[in-house]
């Protein structure tokens, strides 16, 4: 079978199912290489700052492996702003949704949220945006590590001097993360939090 026979999906048989599901698992497979093909696609998106999208991307990315973290720390900082190109008004959300079934819930929720905590560093200088955005998340178990995740990985991420490592150097990490059994609670976790920063990995890496 080429294609299934099919018009309406209520028609369709079990062969044609079970042939569509096949298809539809070989092609997730293949997502570690699609993201990483938007990643290079940033560098058409936004302009205007120092440092292109992909720029900015691998640099919080940079600064996340630099601290320490763990490998669904370090995607969820390179993949953060990936909504960019298709989403602008809702980058965020569009993000995490990508990420949230391959990475610890902690994480997806930080992504799906950090556009609220940058208006911080901004919100005050524009017409209607709220500084203060990120209040309404106050009291959630995460509100701390989206706080530390902006401070130190997002919003200082926009410099042209600093020692940025390439997307080769990251492209096994994303392929682990995507390669995992999606919705696995071994991986989600939910409830449960890793610290944004490992000072002895951290100075393992920088040796």
């Amino acid at each position: 079978m080429k294609q299934v026979k099919f018009t309406q999906m209520k028609d369709g048989t079990r062969e044609e199912y079970e042939f569509l599901t096949a298809h539809e698992i070989d092609h997730t497979r293949h997502t570690a290489d699609r993201l990483l093909k938007a990643l290079v696609e940033l560098d058409e998106s936004l302009s205007g700052y120092q440092v292109t999208r992909l720029g900015h991307s691998l640099q919080s990315a940079t600064r996340a492996w630099r601290d320490g973290a763990d490998t669904d720390w370090v995607v969820s900082a390179l993949l953060h702003d990936i909504g960019d190109i298709y989403a602008p008004y809702n980058h965020d959300e569009y993000a995490a949704t990508i990420l949230r079934p391959f990475v610890r819930e902690q994480c997806a929720w930080v992504v799906q949220t950090h556009g609220d905590f940058q208006m911080l560093y901004y919100g005050h200088h524009l017409e209607g945006f709220d500084q203060n955005k990120r209040d309404r998340h106050r009291g959630h178990p995460c509100f701390d590590d989206n706080a530390v995740f902006c401070e130190r990985w997002d919003q200082a991420s926009f410099d042209p001097d600093y020692d940025t490592l390439p997307l080769e150097f990251f492209v096994p990490m994303v392929r682990e993360v995507f390669d995992r059994k999606p919705y696995d609670p071994e991986v989600i976790r939910p409830g449960q939090r890793a610290p944004l920063s490992d000072p002895v990995r951290a100075a393992e890496r920088a040796a």
